[in-house]
């Protein structure tokens, strides 16, 4: 279902012009009008879903292969030494449209980016509390 005030609704559905790299009946991957690399992408379902913890299981399976076949053809058209997907849900993880998508981001060679983040040294009883309460 489609939400009127969502304006990747709209792209995805064709309602707003995009820079279209694949479209099926569930999804339309378009070029990212910021991108951080060279042909980065944005995989969007045109169905509604405000992120991944509101998206159908049945659209979540199909997410993956879509994403495969546009990282594809990515690194065999435009050469790129790797590529990162991204995935962000809610504004503590830097979600900043309500709308879920996955950035799909060729990676060069000196390229400039950093997609990282500081590791931190949890002892072996943190883990085991952490995994114990996601278990429970």
């Amino acid at each position: 279902m489609k939400k009127d005030d969502c304006i990747f609704c709209k792209i995805a559905n064709g309602e707003i012009p995009s820079r279209t790299l694949y479209e099926d009946e569930a999804f339309r991957v378009i070029l990212d009008l910021g991108p951080a690399t060279r042909g980065h992408a944005l995989l969007i379902p045109k169905d509604h879903a405000e992120d991944l913890f509101g998206l159908p299981d049945d659209a979540a399976a199909l997410v993956l292969p879509v994403v495969k076949r546009v990282a594809v053809r990515m690194k065999d058209r435009l050469g790129c030494d790797g590529l990162n997907l991204v995935q962000n849900n809610g504004e503590a993880a830097g979600q900043t449209v309500k709308h879920f998508h996955v950035h799909i981001i060729p990676r060069y060679l000196g390229d400039g980016q950093e997609i990282n983040w500081t590791p931190t040294s949890p002892s072996a009883e943190e883990l085991d509390g952490v995994m114990g309460q996601i278990l429970e």
